[in-house]
């Protein structure tokens, strides 16, 4: 059943787009700006699209974008879903899995992170290097789609090492541009968290935690899709460094960092 949904969706987006696209893009919160250096050639509302969810977040437009970005044919995501907006983990998986089946050999994610690791600081961008799961569901639980992928996939290497370095090499002839290489834990949210959960995230080995990501990720690994992920770091979550925090000073913060991020986007998938 699930199948079919995602061929129905296919088929209506083919019927308006031909080309064979190079690289998925995934926008997170006050992440959209992105898509104002795409040369656009076609732009469809989730609305429109058969068995796609609607983003309900501020800042999320809800649109799939179709041009070229760095010479290469691209989709964008200008949006995302999240476990918290009640979706199911198909439901949110389902725009990824639908950009795999329209061709795309790369995916690169973005998202906005509190920063728990105390050498990290606002507005700084992490390279995801590795997470760690701890939304209450998966989004591979149910029937194996076997025409997606396998039923046990592995997650040894659910960042591609390839891209990871590739990123490095650019960063490396750019003095000015700073990126960390981080773990990343998911949480379901909506809430932030509290100190006490804070201090346990980090005890476990992350650096930055968030509220998507993880299974857009799986869903890619699952599809043998190798990825590409970059944390805006939000807030600050160090234990001894929390304050209260609004949706408009998330924005803010990844509005700064984000022209560092767009660059290094288009610088890789300009080499690839």
């Amino acid at each position: 059943m699930e199948f079919e949904k995602l061929n129905e969706a296919l088929t209506f987006i083919r019927s308006f787009y031909k080309e064979q696209p190079k690289v998925g893009i995934i926008l997170g919160t006050g992440l959209g700006a992105l898509v104002e250096e795409v040369e656009i050639s076609l732009t469809i509302s989730y609305q429109d699209i058969p068995h796609f969810p609607l983003s309900t977040v501020e800042s999320h437009a809800g649109k799939l974008i179709f041009g070229k970005l760095s010479g290469q044919n691209v989709i964008v995501m200008q949006g995302r879903f999240h476990y918290y907006e009640g979706y199911s983990m198909q439901q949110i998986v389902f725009p990824v899995r639908v950009l795999k089946m329209l061709g795309i050999e790369y995916l690169f994610v973005s998202n906005a992170a509190g920063a728990l690791n105390p050498d990290y600081k606002l507005s700084e961008l992490m390279i995801l290097e590795d997470h760690i799961n701890l939304l209450p569901q998966n989004p591979l639980v149910g029937k194996n789609i076997n025409e997606l992928g396998i039923r046990f996939p592995d997650m040894f290497e659910p960042y591609s090492n390839k891209l990871i370095d590739l990123a490095q090499e650019i960063i490396n002839q750019n003095d000015d541009i700073k990126f960390h290489k981080g773990v990343y834990v998911s949480v379901s949210g909506s809430n932030l968290e509290t100190r006490a959960e804070y201090r346990y995230l980090r005890t476990i080995g992350a650096d930055a935690v968030g509220m998507s990501t993880v299974p857009e990720v799986i869903a890619a690994v699952h599809m043998n899709l190798p990825v590409f992920a970059v944390s805006v770091l939000t807030d600050l979550c160090q234990p001894n460094n929390v304050k209260p925090i609004t949706l408009e000073e998330v924005l803010k913060a990844a509005a700064k960092a984000e022209p560092k991020m767009a660059f290094l986007f288009k610088k890789m998938i300009e080499k690839l």
